[in-house]
């Protein structure tokens, strides 16, 4: 079991002028994001624009991040895809000693059947030098992973010992808390629905906004587990513009945008993503004026 509550972050990958990895731009994010609170760190995630970094900047990024953290915090490496065999590959190949666990997306655009889905954190766990977190974000992959589905995995792999949750469908959520093994740990993917979450049972929620408002974000999740939920509301009402404001067009565009006025990093990404549109831009400057 993972004893890990609280707020992780899903780190974005900073690009330069050039479009290559802003490795110093990336050290100054992670000392932020860890002074600001945050309890873990998924490297190589969604947010991270894995689709387009090659294997040696993703290699190359997590020996970054294992050497800029230092322990200070678990690190949390993301590994998926729609090959299943690629998937095991990658796993047996990257460098994984410092890493706590893998958080593993299900397969997107073949859109496999349940069953299918099934067999490939199967095969994926049994070959796995580390825990596999299942990470459910059919907005992404264009297939659900099912509680049921969630549910037997939980209960029939032992190397799966959790799940980041971003289906969006509370009821689903909740049938996943209910049923679930007592030590399959069980975090948010949503920003916006993590309060509610975390109420219903979730041990907090690997988060997008966390990196550009760690200590806010933290916060208001450790006054969710604490059911202070008084005190999280109010930091929760304060980011909820943030929230849209960052997913209206595409993540990580709406974050990245944030961070660039904050100046983190350059407003850089790697088609096919762009840019935030300059109305949307100008909303975010508005945000972090008041």
């Amino acid at each position: 079991m993972i004893e890990l509550k609280g707020a992780g972050v899903a780190i974005i990958t900073p690009f330069n002028k050039n479009k290559d990895v802003d490795f110093p731009a990336l050290g100054k994010l992670i000392d932020f994001i860890i002074d600001g609170g945050v309890k873990y760190i998924v490297t190589l995630g969604t947010t991270g624009e894995t689709p387009v970094l090659t294997r040696e900047e993703k290699v190359a990024i997590i020996h970054f991040t294992y050497e800029k953290v230092n322990s200070r915090v678990p690190i949390i490496v993301g590994i998926g895809g729609n090959d299943t065999s690629g998937v095991i590959e990658d796993i047996k190949t990257f460098p994984l000693e410092g890493a706590l666990a893998i958080l593993s997306a299900s397969p997107s655009y073949n859109k496999p059947s349940q069953e299918g889905i099934y067999e490939h954190y199967k095969a994926i766990a049994q070959h796995s030098p580390k825990p596999i977190i299942l990470y459910n974000v059919p907005g992404r992959t264009g297939r659900n992973i099912s509680a049921a589905t969630t549910i037997r995995l939980a209960e029939d792999v032992a190397n799966i010992i959790g799940i980041k949750e971003a289906s969006g469908d509370m009821a689903q959520c909740m049938e996943i808390l209910k049923n679930k093994p007592k030590d399959f740990w069980v975090v948010s993917g949503d920003d916006s629905l993590a309060l509610p979450q975390i109420a219903c049972g979730m041990d907090g929620v690997i988060s997008v906004a966390a990196n550009a408002f760690p200590k806010d974000f933290s916060s208001m999740v450790h006054y969710c587990l604490q059911h202070d939920f008084k005190n999280a509301k109010i930091l929760n009402d304060k980011l909820i513009p943030a929230f849209q404001l960052m997913f209206e067009e595409n993540n990580p565009a709406g974050v990245k945008a944030f961070l660039a006025e904050m100046k983190f990093i350059e407003n850089e990404l790697r088609l096919p993503l762009v840019t935030l549109s300059a109305g949307l831009h100008d909303k975010v400057k508005k945000y972090l004026a008041l």
